[in-house]
Formats: C-alpha cells, structure tokens, sequence
C-alpha cells in the first residue's frame, strides 16, 4: 500500500511535478518518498526516510533535470523506513529503477539467484530484485521492453511497476497485477499513478489498467498489452472522471478529515442523485440469492454488517457478513446459488477481491459497490454500483461510509421490495425521507461540532473507552470506536451492550468514558439497562440518541439526534462521533489525516 506515479512530456520539470503528484497520495503511505528522472542518459535518484515535504526539503526533488520520471511515496512492508529501503531502487549500474506497489512473494528465491550471478543488493526491499532481474535479462542481449516483459513473468505476487530504462529515454514501463494503477492522459504530458487524484491538476482523462496488463508510455504513443502478448487499444479504455482538482484540496479547513466530514451534506445528496438502474439491476441480482453474503474490510465492513442487519430485518432472509480477509472460512458454507455483494472504498481492498475471485470461481453472482469507477472490484464483478462520495484523501473513512450507508440502505430497500416486504407506495415515501438526509447530517454538524470540540478534552485525558450498542446501532459504535483509535490513538473498543457485562465491565471504573448508541425504540429499555449497569461502576455515560428517547435522563453527556426515523438514524448517528475522534486527536497534538501505520487503500493481503 504505497503510492507510485510516473510522468513523461517534452520540456516538462518532471522532478517538480512528482513531488506535487505525491502530495497527493501520500495518504497511501508516507514513511519514506523518492523520485528518479532521466536526463541525458543518466538516472538521477533522490529519495529518503520522512514525510515528502521533509525529504523534498532536505533533497529538493524540483531540482532534478529530466522531463521524464517516477517517483514513489512508501508504506513500509520489507525493512524499516530507512533512505536505502525507500524508493526508487536500482540496479548494480544505474541503468534501471524501478518504483512498486505491492509485495513479490518470490523475492528471496529471486534475490539468492542474482547474488549468485554477482549482483549486488543495497535495501533490505522486496523490490529490488526487479530492477536486478531487469538488467539481468538487458545483459542477455534483450532490448528493453522485452527484457520489461521477461522479468515481469517471473513476478509472483502483487505489484503495480514504473520503470525508467536508460536506453529508452522517452518511455516509462509499466505493469499491473493485484494493485492499483492508472494512466492520465493530458495535453503535452502523460501520467502513470496508484489513484486519479495524483494528477487530477492536469487531466480527467483516465485509462485503467487491469490486473495481468503491462506496457510503456511515451509523451505519443501508449502501449498497452496483456500477459499473453495481445495488443490492447487504450482508446477503448479511456473515461473522464468528474472530480475536479479543488475537491482534492482542504479548502481552508485544517485537515482533510474535518474537510470530508463536512462535505458529507453534499456527497450523500449526491449519492441519492445517484440511486438508478445499477441500484434496481444490484437489488435484483441479490435478490435472485439464495443466501447473500456481504464482505469487506475495515470501516467498509461495518457499513456491510449494517447492511445485512437491516436486509435481513427489512426482509426476513439469510444475510451472512464477513471481514474479507476471512473468506476462506466462509467459502465452504457458499453454493453457486448465492450471492456475493462485495464492498470497498477503492474498489482496490486486496482482500476484498480476493473474496470476490473466491466466491465467482465457485459459480456465485458478485455485486459491488464502490467508489471509484472502473476500479478492479468493480470490473470483476457482475453488477457494479456506486456510491458518489468523491475523493476521499484523509485515511480515516469518514464521507464513504456514510455515503456507503446511504447507498447500502436504498438496496436494502428495493430487495425487500422484491421480496414483497414493501410495495411501490412504501419504496417510494421512503426515498423521500431518505432526501431529507443531507439537511439533517448539516444541522448534526452545525449542532454538535463545539460539543465534540468541548468534550474532546475529556477523552483525549483517557487511555481507553467503550462504545455500545444493540442492533442496528451496533455497526455505528463499532465504526464510532475504530475512528477515535485510529485517529487519536485511543484505545476504544465497540462491543454489543448486553455483551459487555461478560468481561469488558471488569475494566470500567469512575471516571471511565462508555458511549451509547441508540437506534431502534424496541432496543431502549434493554440499553437502559446496559446503562445502568455502567453508572453502577462509575463510568462516565454518554449517549448519541434519537429525538425524544427516554434514555437522556440517564447519561451524563447526551447527543440528541434531531430524528426518529429509524432509517436515517444510524447514518445521522455516526458524524458526531466522526467529530469527537477527529478533535481529540487535534487535542492530542497528532496529525489525524496520517495516522501511524495506516494507509488508505491496503492492497497487500
């Protein structure tokens, strides 16, 4: 999970436009960045352990000649981040480097084999056989592309690759499997890139590249060709994308995070805009199941737990959610009858796709909904949907699971509507309570932003915190617990309410913070009494509850959601909690745009 880009174009300062295309994804990692160019022959490389604006500012990456180049930002998976294991690597001569995202498997077998043939290693990286493997098959007399071609066939693995050669001044390589890449076609200058915001400042003209996919690009001409040798037009490939560069951007507010928090009004408005014929073709396809399963990973998997405790209320059918990378457990328990809906951000999750080979190899139907059109989960899968949350930079998920919700509970509706639980007249008010969403999630943020603020201080003097729920609400606390830890590096966890008296209740003591959530009527007498059971012990109670609920006598902080409508409360539910998270770890002092360890999409298993 790191961030590769590659740029080509006559006269063009390729080391300043790298640097400004991996500020951009280094939401996909940032323990150590580099930038290789070519110029005159020769390969250039500066590259070092730190975040981009230090490393740019100790190396000063624009002052690179070339107006050729590539460059990458990292997310550590083999050695430390240390300036000899960031990127790019090269080769015993300077001839080639190389940048990589994703994990070669075979590496050590690779890497024992070149050592025998006299070459000699630098980083502790997995990827630097490519660039040995590349000059390896150059010395064997094949020209470049082909001596590209021959070291990618020995990659096992997942990798997306840009490769300067310096014979072939006016190419960059590329090749594809498992992680993402694109190519950003523009008007004097072509990209290479992990994800379209790296160069959304110069073009929306976008060509994907699909797993099994290599090639090279030039300022003129872009090859592409599959695995097999089989030329592919790239004309039949391309899209425009409708982002524009200034939703990439913070816009005045400190961080991306409270940035896409409050952009969550629009974005769901948009995603409603957006309900249509995939939406109808996905809830048919689900329908048609026998039994559907729902998997994702990370906060996209508690949007899916949402989704298949509401389906299977809303319509009295099987609904099994599982974490991606866990499929192998669910797979035997699957029949070429079912169906698969498959969630992700992305439409890049590794495991997410995984699952999704998993379950297509076994016959079943796959559904998907993603956020990025053209990504590779949702090209591998039957029906794709899309939810219209925009680009999302801030690791935290915070506008996509909401816009995920959104989306998740229009389907829901329509297969209950199949499924005869609802007929024309019911699906059709519904939609127009869900219109009032967008109005609803601005007044939470107008309403309880200074309070999220204010109470903050409480949290970030704690070193740990429990989030509750029962039913529907248990996803939103779940999700609630995992952004103030990922965040603010508080250790909270979400647990379901009547559980917690079978062990976390051992840890609660005066002054301990435990959120409540509450969404379904029929569940408050039951959490009334979690509650109670709380404040018994001392803890320090808040809860986030639907208007004119019976349990804000209770607790000693309260959020009043101005709703009752069970449908739109789990999505209203979840932003103060976004903000509570995000102003504790500006009261803690860490950046909550790039959290340690995390990146935003891990397309490593």
């Amino acid at each position: 999970m790191c961030g590769i880009v590659g740029v080509i174009g006559n006269g063009i300062k390729a080391g300043q436009i790298l640097g400004e295309c991996l500020r951009k994804l280094e939401y996909r990692g940032y323990d150590s960045v580099g930038v290789a160019t070519l110029s005159s022959g020769k390969i250039r490389v500066l590259k070092g352990a730190g975040k981009i604006d230090e490393v740019d500012a100790r190396l000063c990456f624009s002052c690179l000649e070339g107006d050729v180049g590539i460059g990458h930002t990292r997310w550590a998976t083999h050695g430390p981040p240390t300036d000899e294991n960031a990127h790019p690597h090269t080769d015993c001569r300077g001839r080639v480097a190389v940048v990589h995202n994703g994990i070669i498997e075979n590496y050590i077998e690779l890497k024992e084999e070149l050592v025998r043939r006299g070459h000699s290693f630098r980083s502790q990286t997995d990827t630097e056989v490519i660039a040995h493997l590349i000059e390896d098959n150059l010395a064997r007399g094949h020209e470049p592309y082909t001596a590209f071609r021959e070291t990618v066939l020995r990659l096992k693995g997942s990798y997306a690759l840009a490769v300067l050669i310096s014979d072939t001044p006016d190419r960059i390589y590329f090749a594809r499997r498992h992680s993402p890449l694109v190519i950003g076609v523009g008007d004097k200058l072509v990209f290479l890139a992990s994800d379209i915001p790296a160069f959304l400042e110069y073009t929306r003209k976008v060509i994907p590249i699909h797993d099994g996919e290599l090639g090279y690009a030039s300022q003129s001409t872009i090859v592409i060709e599959n695995i097999k040798g089989e030329a592919i037009s790239p004309e039949g490939r391309v899209i425009f994308v409708d982002w524009t560069p200034e939703s990439a951007r913070k816009e005045g507010f400190p961080h991306f995070m409270l940035k896409e928090i409050h952009e969550q009004p629009r974005v769901i408005n948009d995603t409603i805009a957006g309900f249509g014929r995939d939406y109808e073709m996905g809830a048919e396809m689900l329908h048609s199941g026998d039994t559907i399963f729902v998997t994702a990973a990370g906060t996209s998997y508690h949007a899916s737990m949402y989704f298949a405790l509401l389906t299977a209320k809303l319509t009295g059918r099987k609904v099994i959610p599982f974490i991606s990378s866990e499929y192998e457990s669910y797979i035997h328990s699957a029949s070429s009858g079912d169906v698969l809906l498959a969630v992700s951000q992305s439409g890049e999750t590794i495991d997410t796709l995984m699952a999704l080979r998993a379950f297509k190899a076994l016959g079943c139907k796959v559904v998907s909904l993603t956020n990025v059109i053209g990504s590779v989960i949702s090209r591998e899968s039957d029906q794709a949907v899309y939810m219209k949350a925009g680009p999302e930079i801030g690791v935290a998920a915070t506008k996509t699971f909401t816009t995920q919700l959104t989306a998740l509970t229009w389907l829901a509706l329509l297969i209950a509507q199949r499924g005869g639980r609802l007929d024309a007249e019911g699906i059709k008010s519904t939609r127009e309570r869900i219109k009032a969403l967008p109005d609803l999630v601005e007044e939470v943020i107008m309403k309880y932003e200074g309070w999220a603020k204010g109470m903050s201080r409480l949290i970030a003097a704690k070193s740990s915190a429990y989030y509750l729920s029962r039913g529907l609400g248990l996803p939103i606390a779940l999700e609630g617990a995992l952004k103030l830890k990922e965040v603010a590096y508080v250790h909270a966890e979400g647990y379901p309410a009547g559980e917690s008296k079978h062990g976390p209740i051992a840890l609660v003591e005066r002054g301990f913070p435990v959120v409540f959530v509450s969404v379904e009527k029929s569940l408050e007498k039951k959490l009334l009494g979690n509650i109670e059971e709380m404040k018994a012990r001392g803890a320090f109670t808040i809860g986030i509850i639907p208007q004119g609920s019976e349990l804000g006598a209770r607790l000693d902080e309260k959020v009043v959601i101005p709703s009752r409508d069970e449908v739109l409360l789990p999505i209203l539910e979840i932003i103060p909690l976004q903000l509570l998270a995000y102003y504790t770890a500006v009261e803690k002092g860490v950046d909550p745009d790039k959290p340690r360890n995390l990146a935003k999409t891990v397309t490593v298993e």
